[in-house]
């Protein structure tokens, strides 16, 4: 960009001012139309009111339930810990250093998907059945936090 190119900035467009004589398209009910609800002070209908009929939200079947106190791990596969040299200790904050996770939420979870091809000790909240086995039968320690 040059001193020659130099533009002014785009003029903001102007709020519409309501109200303000029948020549502005917007005078005397301010748009609002005549009478009703939507025309009063402080007027209108909640969200999801639908006049009176049974709302969708209602109207649709509900199942099950949501556990409030549902803990949810962060996940770690065992094609993962190949990154890692040979007799590594592998603890979630060495997994949060080299950016396997991005975050750990209620603790971390390994989970037997890949081939784990070197011999680590592996320190987690929790492993499922096959991670497990893979990291022993590599000749690793597994070590529930």
């Amino acid at each position: 960009m040059k001193l020659h190119e130099l533009k002014p900035a785009q003029k903001r467009k102007s709020p519409n001012r309501v109200g303000r004589g029948m020549s502005s398209g917007n005078g005397k009910t301010s748009g609002r139309g005549h009478k009703g609800q939507k025309a009063r002070s402080g007027g209108g209908v909640r969200p999801g009111f639908e006049g009176g009929q049974m709302p969708l939200f209602q109207r649709l079947p509900k199942r099950g339930f949501t556990n409030i106190h549902r803990k949810e791990f962060s996940i770690v596969n065992l094609e993962a810990l190949n990154q890692f040299d040979e007799g590594t200790e592998v603890t979630p904050e060495l997994l949060l250093e080299t950016g396997t996770l991005s975050k750990v939420k209620a603790g971390v979870k390994i989970l037997g998907n890949g081939k784990l091809e070197k011999k680590l000790t592996v320190k987690a909240h929790k492993f499922s059945a096959s991670a497990k086995e893979a990291i022993e039968a590599a000749g690793g320690q597994v070590e529930v936090i």
